[in-house]
This record gives structure tokens, C-alpha cells and sequence, in this order.
């Protein structure tokens, strides 16, 4: 018996869509007229806490670029001569508003002028506790930050960032949906197990995805809050409460519909979505993702999981990537095989470090991220990433259009790597 559709009928579907729409483009009024105010002042204190902190040279001059969250939801950079380490620290600042700073940049992250007027050292918290017990577990700094990246959304020094690029494992890193499954996976399983020994005695009425899914939900959600709710993390969490409701309501879930309706609803209730590259590019993902599974149904689910979804978001994402960073290494091509052994890897390593023996692994690791030694730049120019767009939203309607976007991918892919 087939699913029913989140829209009987297509004049449903576009109605919803207008109003989001509406909503979205009314949200955006108001925090334009929050921009208007705020680029209005001569100057404006604040509280703010230090997100990231990293040296530069100008000369002869060392100065620290501050990366900043302000108490009033604001995200901006600033400099400081301060030659003390600032990081884990909350600044009150004197900042300058300026009518040159742009509102897109406003809604994500800008750069302002400021002064440090007072610091204060962040007070010790639990999972300040974990990122050193962590850490201590290996004695290579660049491995602390691969752990404590994956584990807390902690940020990468630069020299790792332009490693893992070079992999093109840049998305088993920064957390985001892909580690949300997996820990979804976990903690289902786990209490999966003890819900159906206890419900086959007691309460066999009751429905394991009601009941087991929402503890899950309540304990990804305090994983968020311990890890202080990055936005890619964040995202993914609104997708699957979002898609546990809908299977609860026994509504079909791998619809382009309901995609689009999450990707509106998204952007009414956090607008600086809007602007950010990391969003646009997770959509990208899951878009894909739907496509290839819209087209392959046919298929057998080991094939669908082994191969189709990791090498073909792989060569379909190729186009869309290279259209943002033009950073190019033959390396690149092992990224499906070694997001498959993300898969087993993650809950392993947790493990691992629960159990003190964090580095049995980072012999491996460090000969891994060793390994990318040069690297090309190669940019697809923007028509062609506009086109590449539009035949992959016709591959929606028409199998054609599938084809010839496949067809384009794997073209691509051969210019580039060979």
C-alpha cells in the first residue's frame, strides 16, 4: 500500500509554498529593519564570546583576528593587537557599526571595527573537561583538533583544513547530518533493544517509533546543546524532527515536496540561512541524495547504500563544490570509499576514547592526512554551475534530464582528476 503524499494536489503544494515564501521574505523585513538600526549607531557595546582566535602577519606586524558571537546573535570578526591568546575568553567590545557593511553580510558574518574595554576567562564547563581529556589522549595537535572537531564541532587550524580538503573529507569533519545518522543509528539501536523487551510483555500497543524515537530526538537534542548548536548541526536536527513527524503521520518522506517545504521552513525560522554557503551546499546534498533515490527504487538496498548514495553524491556534488572552491586533488577520489568507513569508524573511536585508548588509531590518521602533498585549482566558471543547476532541477520531471546530468558529472570529473 502506497504512502500518501504530503499534498493531494499540486494548487495545495504552491499555496504552501507562497505563504512560506511570504513568511520568509516578511522575516527578512524585520531583520532588515534590525540591520538599519544597527548600521545607524556611531558605536555599540557589547557582550561577546570568542569563537576563534588566530594569528596574522602584515610586515612586521602581529596582530589576532577574532571570530565573535555577540549576546545579541551577531557573528563578526574583528582584530586586536592583543598579543594574549584570546580563545575560550568573553569580551565586552565597544564596536563601529558602518553603512558600508552589506545586509547579507550582516545576516551571516561581517567584519567590524572594535575595542576591547574588559575579559573575562570562560568558566570551566564539562565539555571543556572532554575536549582536554580528548586531547591528552594523543600527542599530535593536529590529531586533538581532527577528535575534537568530530566530537564538539570544535574549529580546525588552518594547515588540517587544507589536508582534509584536499581528501575531500571535508564533510565527515565539520558535523553535520552525516554524523546526526549515525548517532540517530546508535541510539535508536541501543534503546530499540531494550524498548522491545519490555514492550513485548507490557505495552505491545505501543509504537516504537513514537516512543523510542522521541527519546532519541531528546538525546541528539542535548548532544546539540552540549556541543552549543552549530548551525550545520542545527539544520540537520530541524530535517529529522521534521522527517519523524512525517513518519509518524505515515505521510511519504523522500519527496522533493517535502524537501522543499523543510528548506522554507528552515529559512522563515533562521533567515541567516539565507547567506550561508554551508546550508546551501548540505541542500545540495540532500537534494541529490533524494534524486538518486527517486531513480534508483528499483535497486536493491545494500546496492543503494554501498554504492549509489556515497559514489553518486560524490561525482553529482563534484560540479556544485567546484563551483565555490577550486582546490583540486587526485586524493579527492577516495572520499566515497573513506565515507563508508566513516560509517563503522565514528562510534568506534568513541569508544575508544571512553575507554582512555584514543590513540590506537593515529598512526593510520596522521599517515592518511600526510598523504595530499600537491594540489591544482580549478574553478568551473558560473554559467556553466548555473546550467549544471537547472538540468539537475529538470532531472525532478524527466529521466532525460537524469541522464544527461550524469552524464555531465562524470565528464567533469574526468577533466579534472584525469
Amino acid at each position: 500500500m502506497q504512502k500518501p503524499k504530503l499534498f493531494e494536489t499540486k494548487q495545495s503544494f504552491v499555496w504552501t509554498l507562497g505563504i512560506l515564501l511570504l513568511l520568509f521574505f516578511l522575516r527578512l523585513g524585520w531583520e532588515y529593519h534590525h540591520y538599519r538600526e544597527f548600521v545607524s549607531k556611531p558605536f555599540y557595546f557589547t557582550r561577546a564570546d570568542v569563537v576563534s582566535a588566530y594569528t596574522k602577519q602584515k610586515k612586521n606586524h602581529r596582530y589576532q583576528v577574532l571570530k565573535l558571537h555577540s549576546e545579541e546573535g551577531l557573528d563578526f570578526y574583528t582584530t586586536t593587537h592583543r598579543k594574549k591568546d584570546l580563545s575560550r575568553y568573553r569580551l565586552r567590545v565597544q564596536i563601529f557599526p558602518d553603512e558600508r557593511i552589506p545586509f547579507w553580510d550582516y545576516l551571516g558574518t561581517f567584519y567590524i571595527k572594535s575595542r576591547i574595554k574588559t575579559l573575562q576567562k570562560y568558566p570551566t564547563v564539562p565539555k571543556e573537561k572532554l575536549e582536554e581529556s580528548v586531547a591528552a589522549q594523543h600527542s599530535e595537535p593536529m590529531l586533538q583538533a581532527f577528535y575534537n572537531a568530530i566530537f564538539f564541532a570544535t574549529p580546525l587550524p588552518k594547515a588540517l583544513r587544507e589536508q582534509i580538503a584536499k581528501l575531500g573529507i571535508s564533510h565527515l569533519v565539520a558535523l553535520s547530518g552525516f554524523h546526526l545518522g549515525i548517532l540517530w543509528g546508535l541510539v535508536y539501536g541501543l534503546f530499540y533493544l531494550i524498548y522491545r523487551f519490555f514492550q513485548q510483555r507490557f505495552f505491545p500497543y505501543r509504537h516504537a517509533l513514537a516512543d523510542v524515537g522521541a527519546v532519541t530526538l531528546l538525546m541528539l537534542g542535548l548532544y546539540l546543546w552540549f556541543v552549543e548548536f552549530p548551525p550545520s548541526l542545527l539544520r540537520s536536527y530541524a530535517m529529522v524532527v521534521s522527517g519523524w513527524i512525517v513518519l509518524l503521520m505515515g505521510i511519504e518522506l523522500l519527496s522533493f515536496s517535502f524537501l522543499a517545504v523543510i528548506l522554507l521552513l528552515l529559512l522563515v525560522l533562521f533567515p541567516s540561512l539565507s547567506v550561508s554557503l554551508a546550508f546551501w551546499l548540505s541542500v545540495s546534498g540532500v537534494f541529490y541524495i533524494f534524486l538518486l533515490l527517486h531513480y534508483g527504487r528499483h535497486l536493491k538496498g545494500w546496492i543503494v547504500s554501498f554504492f549509489l548514495i556515497p559514489f553518486g553524491i560524490f561525482l553529482l556534488m563534484l560540479p556544485v563544490v567546484h563551483s565555490i572552491f577550486p582546490l583540486t586533488s587526485r586524493y579527492q577520489l577516495f572520499s566515497p570509499f573513506l565515507s563508508l568507513l566513516f560509517i563503522p569508524f565514528y562510534p568506534f573511536v568513541m569508544l575508544l576514547h571512553l575507554l582512555g585508548a584514543g590513540g590506537v588509531l593515529d598512526g593510520v590518521l596522521w599517515w592518511l592526512f600526510s598523504l595530499p602533498q600537491k594540489s591544482s585549482e580549478s574553478l568551473l566558471p558560473l554559467w556553466a554551475g548555473i546550467l549544471y543547476l537547472g538540468v539537475s532541477v529538470g532531472a525532478v520531471w524527466y529521466r532525460g534530464f537524469f541522464y544527461l546530468l550524469l552524464g555531465s558529472a562524470a565528464s567533469y570529473g574526468i577533466y579534472l582528476f584525469i
